[in-house]
């Protein structure tokens, strides 16, 4: 039995090299140490802390969410694709014996190896490499909508706080506008009707409180969603509402964006669409198959040695060329097709940004303060008997819708901005990082 398995011997000698060029691509770290590290670095998420400043929420997003966390089981995976694809296919060991009496059987071992041939392996690599750029490019995408989506619902939590705080302050300037005309009622300057006016305001204005404090809530709450996890309810945000992101032009926007993970998803997928058309040719190339072995027969003693070499003939069974060339070709109008939906998105997005900015501006600088002086002047005057308290009510509407609209620009200004920070990625967010507050 040693004499027949020695041919076998020297076979696995023959094929070492086969194998040794078979060791894995340089991809970082190995599989299990990379998971390990993952996985520890989801469990040691930092704590929130108690006062949240926008940087804070977006690193605990970062952190924390599972879109992320999938992400980057995705990444784990395409690098084992590609150990993978750089295997060589595996030899095959076969045993046949001939015959049933053993005086007269005869008995075959003997190996089988394919040896790939038309450069399968490099480009099988290849090609699971791209599909792994691709998923490091998702990555990056969530990465910055993640990034966005936490910059724009923390905003919502800050404005949502000062609109409780202008509903409270409305609230007290309510209780001073009824106290001020039931003491005009008691004095018999004016008639009750006009104090049931102050009281039906009063309780609108207690309205727009419960409305407020409802809002305020919802905004935590998407925060906390876009955190992905959540919060105590006596948690703390830190930061200033009266701020407006600055106006790149939109000159330098539009050359930033290519460089976007965004605007680069179509561009992977037209590579990895090529690497498939190399893939399927080098499909079309047949493989060589050797075989190397020995027979043994048991009435003569006889051993020999088994050689063979086997190709296939590509008769009926043909790549899928054709396939890969027509979605190659899809993928290319895909292409184009994003570049300019992106280049429309973004200059929508910028324009909505300089109508919010000139709007802010505008509120900030004209409107409110006319809007405030009057109201003060209307109810001094009131106080003194020389408006009535219609006047009143008319300044205290138009100032608390101003400031209302002054929010809600604020809030439109914030939401543009997130928009463009993920048309042109986390390397040129600076653009818009500069705020300049009125």
């Amino acid at each position: 039995m040693q004499k027949l398995f020695l041919p076998l011997n020297i076979a696995a000698v023959l094929l070492c090299p086969l194998f040794a060029q078979a060791e894995p691509l340089s991809v970082g770290k190995p599989l299990a140490q990379a998971s390990s590290n993952s996985l520890a670095a989801t469990l040691a998420s930092p704590p929130i802390p108690a006062q949240l400043t926008l940087a804070a929420a977006v690193a605990l997003a970062i952190n924390n969410h599972p879109e992320m966390a999938s992400a980057k089981h995705e990444i784990l995976a395409g690098t084992a694709a590609i150990r993978q694809a750089h295997m060589p296919p595996n030899p095959e060991l076969s045993i046949v014996m001939e015959d049933i009496p053993q005086d007269r059987r005869s008995t075959s071992v003997q190996i089988n190896q394919a040896l790939e041939l038309g450069g399968k392996r490099g480009t099988r690599t290849q090609l699971a490499q791209f599909q792994r750029s691709a998923a490091e490019n998702e990555l990056r995408i969530k990465a910055a909508e993640i990034r966005a989506a936490v910059s724009k619902h923390f905003f919502a939590v800050l404005i949502a706080q000062e609109r409780q705080r202008l509903a409270i302050s409305s609230m007290e300037l309510a209780q001073r506008s009824s106290q001020a005309a039931n003491k005009q009622v008691s004095l018999g300057k004016i008639a009750p009707l006009e104090a049931n006016k102050a009281a039906v305001a009063q309780s609108a204005v207690r309205l727009e409180l419960a409305q407020a404090n409802s809002e305020l809530q919802i905004a935590k709450q998407s925060l906390a969603a876009s955190l992905g996890g959540s919060f105590p309810a006596e948690q703390q945000f830190v930061g200033n509402f009266n701020t407006l992101p600055a106006l790149p032009k939109l000159e330098t926007l539009l050359q930033s964006m290519p460089q976007s993970a965004l605007a680069q998803r179509a561009q992977i997928e037209v590579d990895k669409r090529v690497a498939m058309i190399a893939f399927e040719k080098s499909q079309r190339v047949p493989d060589l198959n050797l075989s190397f072995g020995a027979k043994r027969e048991q009435e003569t003693g006889r051993q020999q040695v088994i050689l063979g070499l086997s190709i296939p003939l590509p008769l009926f069974e043909r790549s899928n060329l054709q396939e890969a060339l027509a979605r190659s070709d899809k993928a290319r109008e895909e292409l184009r097709a994003s570049e300019n939906r992106l280049h429309s998105e973004l200059r929508q997005a910028h324009q909505r940004l300089s109508l919010a900015r000139e709007q802010a501006e505008l509120l900030e600088k004209e409107v409110l303060p006319i809007a405030q002086n009057a109201f003060d002047s209307a109810i001094k005057g009131f106080e003194y008997g020389k408006f009535n308290f219609l006047d009143v009510l008319d300044a205290q509407r138009s100032l608390l819708q101003a400031k209302t609209q002054y929010l809600r620009t604020l809030f439109d200004a914030q939401q543009a901005a997130s928009e463009i920070q993920v048309f042109i990625g986390e390397r040129d967010s600076s653009l818009l990082l500069a705020t300049s507050s009125f």
